[in-house]
């Protein structure tokens, strides 16, 4: 290895030898065992694996060189544990610790694949070697997220084998700071966090804006229920944030830097931390970066576990040290934002698509996507959907290619229902408009929004005015109270739904959610207010008849609002088992042996525990 490794790099010729010698030495016949410890591979027990690759590398007495690697989200959450053997890029799934010996030894030291831990297509039957062999990860275009998986986020080195770090000096010594922005601005770029707002456009008046110093923030306080993008890239590849944020500050000419993490993602921070100290150390960060004139530090301040704190003006106010409330919007950031000053904020995901928009040039970029929503956007793809995850997609691409090609469908052969895009403030888009573009204006005009990525999926047993009211709920409990309208409306509407799900609903009160919600987003505060009434709306829009039901017929059509349906047990189906009967804490079901089991309507509780035990599927809500 140079002696330059590990050593801060004075320029970009030091950067290119250094590359050189890590990938020589990684070609030299090194094995690599990747195991996938994201939040989804982590909570089934990868950690574990990990540590036991580590000891079989150790022990391996063999001439084989091997390393074990901990990375980041691969993707397919659903078919973790995932381990990657390379070279040859082997994809097992749902690996287990007795199957870590027999990986190490059939595939790691003999080249042989052990075919029941690879993934079998459950429509064809047919088994994939690679991920590129596999529907989830065909469809993908894997950009933000081309790394993770792959590189070690603790290793610098990793990334920069991998090809980080090109941009930066690229950026440094051969662009000013406008062709910089130009060359964003003609990727077409939109911020990722929900907002959409034109990249380019706000670094140019960020730079033009008078005032010193100028701040760069990277929002990484994702609080959507179901998401976990931003997350995933930070534990995975933090490096890409980092590198994209340099480029920035250098383009707008601000010299500090703060990442902004969410309370609850403690790895995030951790992983954070141990980037920005191997990029200081080498010469990415601190005094004049790569021997240039050019200087930039950054922070990294936990989130002050709210919400709203993701909305930028209550941020600044979290960094700042106070309450995290947002403010008028009529005074930009850009112009004065933190401390007072010019503040460019974007999320983790739009920082991490700079380096890549700089080394291969915006119009490749603006390639991908369509006319007003350029490149490609993550989504974490959850909810009754088979193949549940994290995916990369272009723009453009439709509803049904995510939920059908990616995700596999809806599980359990059940019918789609409905997809709620966009976090607790995103809309819930219908079957009848599965064919829809997946791009930022496409899903405003469904009622939607393209927010910062959340996708959950919905079948035929789900009840969409309890989601409405889920929703309603959480955005209600997450109000900084600061404005009237969202304070006050909110609890109102929350008030109304929670009447209609106890059968307690009057007509016209899907008129009065209507107000509103007109009343909400003409005049909150903040975003969190505007489109707060999202869920209700879209859900009135396309599902008015469960409204209806709900209200008029004190019925409840998915099933899901407890006393809006009863349990009755299907005497063909029945076996007479004696199981419901004796698990009933009401006594409210009688039978004897071979005679079906019958429920007392009067005495039930709507408890349920009969339609949970019984082994035949005899008990029925109707």
């Amino acid at each position: 290895m140079t002696k330059l490794c590990g050593k801060r790099l004075n320029n970009h010729e030091e950067l290119e030898l250094v590359r050189e010698d890590l990938l020589k030495h990684r070609n030299s016949g090194t094995k690599s065992v990747c195991v996938c410890v994201g939040p989804g591979c982590a909570a089934k027990g990868a950690n574990r694996l990990y540590e036991l690759f580590c000891e079989a590398v150790r022990q391996s007495d063999s001439k084989v060189k091997v390393e074990a690697k901990s990375v980041g989200c691969h993707g397919l959450c659903e078919c973790g544990p995932i381990i990657l053997i390379q070279p040859g890029d082997i994809f097992y799934q749902r690996v287990e610790e007795p199957d870590v010996a027999e990986i190490f030894r059939e595939t790691v030291l003999s080249d042989r694949i052990v075919e029941r831990l690879l993934h079998e297509d459950p429509s064809t039957g047919e088994k994939a070697r690679s991920p590129d062999e596999i529907p989830f990860y065909k469809a993908q275009n894997r950009i933000a997220l081309a790394y993770n998986g792959l590189i070690d986020p603790a290793n610098i080195e990793d990334y920069i084998a991998a090809g980080g770090y090109t941009a930066l000096p690229k950026a440094l010594t051969t662009m000013t700071s406008e062709e910089i922005i130009a060359e964003v601005e003609l990727a077409g770029l939109r911020g990722r966090g929900g907002g959409g707002f034109p990249t380019a456009r706000k670094w140019r008046s960020c730079r033009e804006s008078d005032g010193s110093p100028k701040y760069v923030i990277c929002n990484g306080d994702e609080g959507d229920p179901g998401a976990f993008m931003d997350r995933a890239i930070m534990e995975g590849n933090p490096h890409s944030v980092i590198e994209g944020m340099v480029i920035g500050a250098y383009a707008i000419g601000s010299s500090q830097g703060y990442i902004y993490v969410r309370n609850e993602y403690p790895l995030s921070v951790e992983r954070l931390k141990e980037a920005i100290e191997q990029a200081r150390q080498w010469g990415f960060l601190g005094e004049d970066i790569l021997g240039s004139s050019f200087s930039f530090n950054i922070r990294i301040n936990r989130g002050g576990g709210a919400f709203v704190c993701g909305e930028s003006t209550a941020l600044m106010a979290s960094l700042e040290g106070r309450t995290g409330e947002p403010r008028a919007k009529y005074v930009h950031t850009v112009e004065s934002g933190f401390r007072g000053k010019p503040t460019n904020l974007n999320n983790v995901e739009t920082w991490t698509n700079i380096p890549p928009i700089i080394n291969r040039g915006g119009e490749w970029f603006a390639g991908i996507g369509t006319e007003k929503s350029k490149g490609t956007k993550v989504f974490s793809l959850v909810g009754n959907v088979v193949n549940t995850g994290l995916v990369e997609v272009p723009m453009g691409i439709t509803l049904r290619r995510i939920i059908d090609e990616i995700g596999g469908g809806v599980r359990d052969g059940k019918r789609f229902k409905a997809v709620q895009t966009g976090g607790p403030s995103g809309g819930c888009i219908p079957s009848e408009h599965l064919d829809a573009r997946v791009d930022f204006d496409e899903l405003t005009k469904l009622g939607s929004m393209m927010g910062s990525g959340g996708m959950i999926v919905m079948d035929e047993g789900t009840c969409m005015v309890r989601v409405a009211r889920y929703f309603t709920e959480f955005l209600q409990k997450e109000s900084c109270g600061k404005c009237t309208p969202c304070r006050e409306g909110l609890a109102q509407m929350l008030h109304i739904l929670n009447r209609i799900t106890r059968g307690e609903g009057d007509v016209g009160d899907i008129e009065e959610l209507g107000v509103l919600a007109e009343l909400l987003e003409g005049t909150a505060l903040c975003a969190l207010g505007k489109t707060a009434a999202n869920p209700v709306l879209s859900t009135i829009r396309y599902f008015r008849d469960e409204y209806d039901a709900h209200i008029l017929d004190r019925h409840c059509p998915a099933k899901e609002c407890r006393g809006l349906f009863r349990y009755e047990i299907d005497a063909e189906a029945c076996k007479a088992c004696g199981i419901c009967l004796k698990n009933c804490p009401e006594d409210a079901i009688t039978g004897e042996k071979e005679v079906p089991h019958v429920i007392n309507q009067e005495k039930c509780t709507l408890c349920g525990i009969c339609w949970e035990k019984c082994p035949f599927t005899a008990v029925l809500k109707v």
